[in-house]
């Protein structure tokens, strides 16, 4: 943060929120989530939607399946809570999924335009 702080003039004890929006640099957290993302996009084989689960056609079909499981260890994985994090991304940004720098673009734009500052990313801790 103290970086994020000379590089923008800004004074030791303000927010950094808004900088990191100014600089265009996503904070730590919002890296991990579209190092996620492109994980799930470039191995869609690794995943199922609901719709090959279960066979109906529901609203949430497109959605990639969450597998059960209590293991706090698995759930605190890549895969388990990549899951969770590409089902809660907005329509516009899943429908790019085939095109991965669009999507990546695009996403990109989604997690430095919108602050999500607290603990919880999009539900997964």
């Amino acid at each position: 943060m103290f970086i994020i702080r000379i590089m923008s003039g800004a004074q030791p004890r303000a927010s950094c929120k808004g900088l990191f929006r100014k600089l265009e640099i996503l904070p730590v957290p919002y890296q991990n989530v579209l190092s996620f993302m492109l994980f799930i996009i470039d191995n869609p084989n690794n995943f199922q939607t609901d719709l090959e689960i279960h066979g109906l056609h529901t609203r949430s079909k497109n959605q990639l399946f969450i597998p059960i499981a209590n293991l706090t260890s698995v759930q605190k994985g890549i895969t388990y809570s990549g899951i969770k994090i590409y089902n809660t991304l907005p329509s516009n940004i899943l429908n790019l999924k085939n095109d991965r720098k669009q999507f990546k673009t695009e996403l990109y734009r989604y997690l430095s335009n919108n602050s999500f500052y607290c603990q919880r990313i999009f539900g997964v801790q």
